[in-house]
């Protein structure tokens, strides 16, 4: 069992660290809104900190799990971040979807005070955080990896190391460009069913039995026919998403022309004031009409 800290209490970050202190883990979290950290050890036990550094003190790993790039940064770094509450041998495992950029620099930073760092972005949304089957993607050195993997173990279905620094995040682009094509395909198939007249409840059924089955289709399909879409992963995380796909791709010189499009698609639930509403209301867009 290790000393870890757990930074930022959000949909994922709330039932991953229960994760780690119901196996037996020695926990010590922090969120920047104190009532959820709060609730939090109300729920699990354990202890809550006022700052990052402080969650680090004495931590053999520290995880993090926040927004974007801005604000992985203001956790890791300055005085009271992560960087500064731990010591030289200990490991930053970061579970936020950020830029493979944003990953790269952090794990030099830390490697300059002796500190290892895993860029471990996540799949498999809030039903996977509570129910510990994430799936992770690393990126860094074999022996942070080796060191961290044991304790994701808490909340993983499947963990691999990608590569060096910034390969997780990388891999977590690749799934989002996924992502993007199959739920603007999925939105279409099921608009253009409703207007056949088709029973879609019987169509996703047998579809799903074949070459078209898909996490999406099993677990979206029948929520976009009644039109539900109040749950979920948001389309405002989307959008950042996307964003930093884009980014990397015209670094990298890979052309998105279908994820580019989608993201436009995704602008356009966020003027209609859908941006807390999940991915797949991108079947709001094609005025279908009821079932």
């Amino acid at each position: 069992m290790a000393r870890v800290a757990f930074i930022g209490l959000g949909v994922m970050g709330y039932p991953m660290a229960g994760h780690l202190a119901a196996k037996g883990h020695q926990v010590t979290v922090y969120n920047r809104t104190a009532a959820r950290a709060e609730a939090w050890v109300a729920k699990y036990g354990h202890g809550r900190a006022e700052t990052p550094r402080q969650a680090c003190h004495g931590a053999e790993v520290a995880f993090a799990c926040v927004g974007n790039d801005h604000d992985v940064r203001s956790v890791v770094c300055g005085d009271d971040g992560i960087l500064a509450g731990l010591a030289p041998g200990s490991v930053i495992v970061d579970h936020t979807t950020a830029s493979a950029e944003c990953a790269r620099a952090l794990q030099r930073e830390a490697a300059g005070l002796s500190i290892g760092f895993v860029d471990a972005p996540l799949s498999g949304g809030q039903v996977g955080a509570e129910n510990g089957q994430l799936t992770i993607m690393c990126g860094g050195s074999d022996r942070d990896y080796d060191k961290a993997a044991p304790i994701m173990a808490a909340y993983a279905r499947a963990c691999r190391l990608m590569g060096a620094s910034g390969s997780g995040q990388l891999t977590k682009m690749v799934n989002q460009i996924l992502i993007a094509g199959l739920v603007q395909g999925l939105a279409e198939g099921m608009a253009f069913g409703q207007r056949a007249g088709l029973d879609m409840a019987a169509a996703i059924d047998v579809i799903g039995k074949g070459a078209a089955g898909s996490w999406q289709l099993d677990n979206r399909g029948k929520t976009m026919i009644e039109g539900k879409f109040d749950f979920g992963f948001a389309v405002n995380w989307m959008r950042k998403d996307l964003g930093i796909c884009l980014d990397e791709a015209r670094r990298n010189g890979a052309r998105l022309p279908v994820t580019a499009l989608v993201d436009q698609f995704y602008g356009q639930v966020q003027n209609n004031g859908g941006g807390r509403l999940d991915t797949s209301s991108l079947m709001t867009l094609l005025n279908t009409p009821k079932a």
